[in-house]
């Protein structure tokens, strides 16, 4: 079990990101958002094309709904569902995670913690951040 961020940082920053192995030895961003007075945590990818929720900003979120930065589509932040746009009819693979005193705790079997942040922020090297396509 690892620690990853309290209850009370997640509601006051918006998201919390960090990377993953999954079972499959590779790494998986996971972002921790807020659901109630809890936290809930989604694989940080859009299920119908290859987007990040957060991008290295948080994650962009309006009325308890994470927001695809690509298509507009909403995902419900507690459940993971979506009933709009080109993901709607889809649901954003889970982690599992536990709260002790309001302390976040990645407990999911399928992931090892890796480090806080994005796959590629421990990179030497720098990153693009357009989003154009030609």
């Amino acid at each position: 079990m690892q620690q990853l961020t309290t209850v009370e940082e997640v509601h006051e920053s918006g998201s919390f990101r960090f990377t993953a192995e999954d079972s499959y030895g590779e790494p998986e961003e996971v972002v921790v958002v807020p659901c109630g007075e809890g936290v809930e945590a989604w694989v940080n990818q859009c299920t119908h094309e290859d987007q990040r929720f957060d991008t290295g900003r948080g994650v962009p979120m309006r009325d308890g709904q994470m927001i695809c930065p690509r298509h507009g589509s909403l995902f419900d932040a507690c459940e993971g569902d979506c009933d709009n746009g080109e993901a709607a009819g889809t649901t954003l693979p889970d982690v599992d995670l536990a709260e002790r005193h309001g302390t976040v705790f990645l407990t999911d079997d399928g992931f090892e913690f890796m480090h806080e942040g994005g796959i590629d922020d421990d990179d030497d090297m720098p990153g693009s951040s357009s989003h154009l396509q030609l």
